[in-house]
Formats: structure tokens, C-alpha cells, sequence
């Protein structure tokens, strides 16, 4: 009889057994820098502060994150942490130099599971280059326990100045409407790029969003690596979201047959019929508690971090503490809710589904739509 998989996850629902939940340790303030411009909420004239995060800010968020950890473990799963990293350092390669390096808040972004499969991402953003290696312990770990485990580390990007499109950020909102359905952001289409958490894994679909983070190189890319192993990758597009950056606050797969949607946010025209013709129900989040102008001072995330909820299964769902609302719809819908405050976590650009990776569920590759028309690439 086969050993169970140490590595095995092929969607965002099946029952969860071991994640890896990240950590604010040694935590800086992400630079600026050409795929990147950060700014105080409130106060665009205010100089965005650099270097290390302070104690009280980062105990604050590692507070909520052990919080995280205490409520998986409660549900019987597995609980890894990264390894310590020196965030303040500088990164200088041929290409760039950056100050300082970004956080290990948010594994989504940089990890993926694709079934018995490890992803490291490209990544978008010259502080985050070397995000990887906090988790590379643990994935020689995986490696060397399982033969079956595949390891792949996607190939990274140069971040030269000639990879950004720096006129983006000063564009006017009338500018960035007038291009909404070009998809060209702050990142060109010369190389590889994507970061992970712009894809959502569906059984043998995967979804990727092209936006500020992964270009149609990165896409065409995963097309191409994904495709042999027997998935079919989507692109998919929100042409109302003018700054998009990673699919998890923007479109939510609950479990099989629904997903929850940004009404501020919808597919592109046609893209919502791969989801119809296949019965899934495509259901409006409510209004986050929060506003845009409410959220945590140094936080680069949107409002709808609210839809930012974490499955342990088919059944079960962690939220965001304050997010009532949600919480009264997931009820409705027969989950059974956890919650969690996670706010102060926010500033690190991230609520519950960014903060971890899952390494295992129960399970197997599923095909969730049998009536789908799909053209590989080869």
C-alpha cells in the first residue's frame, strides 16, 4: 500500500491537513520601486516610511497570526512556520539594487501546491526577489521525505528598469479607463512574471489573472508547464479593478459549484460562461465593513480584503473577525464559520487566504467542469 502524499493539493476546499502560515519576523516596509508605489493611506503628500517595521507592529501581527495557527490546529491540521530571514538587507543583482527586502506575511504569493507539485513563483517586485527562501527549508523537507513530491522554481524575471512601465503609476483615472480593457499595467510583456497568488487551483483547471503582477508571459508560461501535466490554465480579467493584483479579494472559490464575486469587480464579458455552462453560481460578496479610506494606515490593499476567507473544507470557513456581513452569508449558506481578527495583519497586504499555503488536503484532481470547451496549447 502507498504511503500517503506529503505533498497533495488540487484545490482551495478539500479537507485541509498541513499549511504553512506566514510570519511578520524582522518585517520591513516595502520600498518603491518600479513595480511598486507605496503610499500612506490618507496622505499621498507623506513620504512612505522605509526600513524595519517596528516591534509593536510586528508583535501586533504575529499576535493575530498565531491566532490563525491556534484555530487550524484546533481543526486537526498541521501547522508550519518560514524560517527567520533578515527583511532589512539590501538586494543587489547586474540588473537592480533595492534597500530593503518586503516581509514572510504572505506565502500565497510566492508558494503553490499544483497536487504533488511545489511552484515557487517569479515574483513581480525587486523586494520580494529572494522571498523564496524562508520557505526553502521546508520545501527540501517535502522534497526528500517524498520522491513523488515535483519541485519547481519558475524562472526568475531580470526586474531591470527596462521590465516596468513606470509611466503607469501617473496615470489619470480617465487614462486608465480609456485602456481598462488593454490589460497593459506596470509590468511589460518581455518576460516571464507572475506571482502565485494571482492563480486559483480548481481540480484540473487553474484560473490566473492578468494584472499588475503576472503578465501574459507569465501566463503563457504556466500554459506551458501546466498543460503536459494534464491541467487547463485560464486567463481571466476584471477590467473594472484599475490597479489588479492578486485574484483572492476579487474571485473566492467557496467549493464545488460557487464562488464568491467583487460586484465592484466582475469578469470580463464571456468569461463568466466557462462558470454558467457548468452550474456554478457566482455570488456577489457584501459590502466590506471597512472603506478603502478606513483601512490601516500603511496598508496597500484594498477594502475587499474582507473576501479574503480561508477553507479548511467544503464545509468550513475562517473570516476576517469583524467582517459580520460575510459572516452572516457564509452562515446562510451552511458553512460553518471561524473567525479570527486578523486586522493589524493587513498592513503586510494580506488577510487569511494570503498569510498561508496549504500543503496538503484530502483529495484528488477533480474535473468541476465537464461541459468545457478548451484549446491547449499543444
Amino acid at each position: 500500500m502507498d504511503k500517503p502524499l506529503i505533498v497533495n493539493s488540487w484545490n482551495e476546499w478539500d479537507p485541509l491537513q498541513e499549511m504553512v502560515v506566514g510570519s511578520a519576523d524582522n518585517a520591513s516596509f516595502e520600498p518603491v520601486e518600479p513595480g511598486s508605489r507605496p503610499a500612506v493611506r490618507n496622505a499621498p503628500d507623506t513620504l512612505f516610511p522605509t526600513g524595519p517595521k517596528s516591534k509593536e507592529a510586528i508583535d501586533r501581527a504575529n499576535e493575530e497570526l498565531d491566532g490563525l495557527v491556534r484555530v487550524l490546529e484546533s481543526q486537526g491540521v498541521t501547522v508550519r512556520r518560514p524560517e527567520p530571514h533578515d527583511f532589512s538587507a539590501p538586494v543587489r543583482t547586474p540588473d537592480f539594487e533595492v534597500e530593503n527586502q518586503y516581509c514572510a506575511v504572505c506565502p500565497r504569493d510566492v508558494m503553490i501546491t499544483m497536487g504533488n507539485e511545489i511552484i515557487e513563483a517569479t515574483m513581480s517586485r525587486r523586494a520580494r526577489y529572494f522571498e523564496y527562501q524562508p520557505y526553502r527549508k521546508l520545501v527540501y523537507e517535502y522534497w526528500n521525505a517524498d520522491p513523488r513530491v515535483e519541485w519547481t522554481t519558475a524562472p526568475k524575471p531580470s526586474m531591470a528598469d527596462g521590465m516596468y512601465r513606470e509611466e503607469f503609476w501617473d496615470w489619470p483615472l480617465e487614462e486608465r479607463h480609456a485602456k481598462m480593457h488593454s490589460f497593459e499595467f506596470c509590468i511589460n510583456q518581455d518576460e516571464v512574471v507572475f506571482d502565485a497568488a494571482d492563480m486559483s487551483r480548481l481540480g484540473r483547471d487553474i484560473l490566473v489573472q492578468e494584472s499588475m503582477t503576472t503578465n501574459r508571459a507569465g501566463i503563457h508560461w504556466l500554459r506551458r508547464h501546466l498543460e503536459p501535466r494534464g491541467f487547463r490554465v485560464h486567463p481571466v480579467h476584471f477590467p473594472l479593478d484599475f490597479f489588479p493584483s492578486h485574484i483572492d479579494c476579487t474571485f473566492v472559490p467557496l467549493r464545488p459549484g460557487l464562488i464568491l464575486t467583487n460586484p465592484e469587480r466582475p469578469l470580463r464579458e464571456g468569461e463568466e460562461r466557462m462558470f454558467l455552462d457548468n452550474d456554478w453560481e457566482l455570488l456577489e460578496a457584501p459590502q466590506p465593513v471597512l472603506n478603502n479610506d478606513e483601512m490601516p494606515l500603511y496598508c496597500q490593499s484594498s477594502k475587499w480584503l474582507s473576501m479574503n476567507v480561508l477553507s479548511i473544507s467544503p464545509t468550513k470557513l475562517i473570516c476576517e473577525e469583524q467582517e459580520k456581513p460575510l459572516q452572516d452569508l457564509l452562515d446562510k449558506l451552511g458553512f460553518e464559520v471561524f473567525t479570527v481578527p486578523f486586522r493589524n495583519v493587513f498592513e503586510y497586504g494580506g488577510s487569511l487566504h494570503c498569510a498561508t499555503w496549504d500543503v496538503r488536503r484530502e483529495g484528488t484532481r477533480e474535473d468541476y467542469f465537464p461541459r468545457l470547451a478548451y484549446q491547449p496549447l499543444v
